[in-house]
């Protein structure tokens, strides 16, 4: 062999393994993607999988304290999943729908289930027949929830303070409250609140409210205040005793707090919506502005100011303290 022909030999190789070396690099990429993307996956088919035996345990065992545990670990895992895939950029279409499938099983059908399984599965025929119906208006509602919040994700003209409000009650809220009949249950035993017209009303109840457009506040938007940390503290505290002392009366606290906050969200949606100078401003520069707004109304006589009333002394049975009198003084 020339040695002419030994270098065009040589040079070949090196462009082959020029050619090779990008190649390389794009499997090994390939497969260091397919990792990350393993991961949120894996932690949304735990999810799934924590909510289906929730439901075994309560519909076969009886356990309801740990099917609750389970169905929070599936909560847990659910909105863990997300975060992951957003911390390690493996954000995928099907990450999205494995998602979805999963709010459906865990916040849908596995709370309905354990429903129907605990509090209408022993009644007369009749009355199971009609809760099992009711138990299927739910799962639909949520279904259509989770529907129009996916095609809500990809309305980019939607003014930027609708990310401040869920329209209508989301799944994990609604999936507590729903739950809400099973509490009452194993805190003060039957009542009224475990009859199968209650129930039966309370899962249509919720399954309108995950429907409909009322606004609810969204917590992925807000930042507390400085302030505010040690109060938030002291709830965290509270919550945690009872979590581990009274855990349904916790759930019974939450449902009717996040009831109680609904015709707030309303009120603050509906004065937003009506300003568009305000629709792309942070939520605390609203709210200082609601408050100096309120203040011009009252400079301006428009707005009524409201004044604690305080009561009398008299009322109270006390006497304003005087000056020792002419008799008590000293001889």
């Amino acid at each position: 062999m020339t040695p002419r022909q030994r270098s065009g030999r040589r040079s070949g190789r090196r462009r082959v393994a020029g050619r090779l070396r990008p190649v390389r690099a794009r499997r090994t990429e390939r497969a260091a993607r397919n990792g990350r993307l393993f991961i949120p996956s894996a932690i949304t088919v735990l999810a799934i999988c924590a909510g289906l035996t929730a439901m075994r345990t309560a519909a076969d065992d009886g356990n309801v304290d740990l099917a609750l545990i389970l169905l929070v670990t599936a909560a847990v895992l659910d909105g863990l999943d997300g975060r992951v895939a957003r911390m390690m950029d493996a954000s995928s279409a099907i990450g999205a729908e494995l998602d979805s499938l999963a709010d459906v099983i865990n916040f849908g059908v596995v709370p309905a289930v354990m429903v129907y399984s605990i509090l209408l599965r022993e009644q007369s025929e009749a009355a199971s027949g009609i809760g099992w119906a009711l138990v299927l208006v739910y799962c639909s509602a949520i279904v259509l929830r989770l529907a129009r919040f996916n095609t809500l994700l990809d309305d980019d003209s939607a003014p930027g303070y609708t990310r401040d409000f869920f329209v209508g009650v989301p799944a994990p809220a609604a999936a507590v409250m729903v739950l809400l009949p099973i509490g009452l249950l194993e805190q003060f035993g039957e009542g009224w609140w475990t009859s199968t017209a209650f129930v039966g009303c309370w899962l249509v109840f919720i399954g309108l409210l995950a429907v409909s457009r009322v606004p609810t506040l969204s917590l992925k938007s807000a930042k507390p205040r400085a302030r505010l940390l040690a109060p938030g503290l002291f709830i965290v505290a509270g919550a945690a005793a009872l979590l581990f002392t009274f855990p349904y009366v916790l759930m019974i606290v939450l449902v009717g707090a996040y009831l109680l906050h609904i015709p707030f969200a309303w009120r603050m949606q509906r004065w937003v919506s009506s300003r568009p100078e305000h629709w792309e401003t942070a939520p605390r520069d609203r709210r200082l502005q609601r408050r100096d707004e309120r203040r011009a109304e009252v400079a301006a006589g428009t707005r009524r100011r409201v004044i604690p009333v305080r009561r009398p002394s008299a009322r109270l049975g006390l006497r304003v303290p005087t000056g020792p009198s002419k008799n008590d003084a000293p001889h």
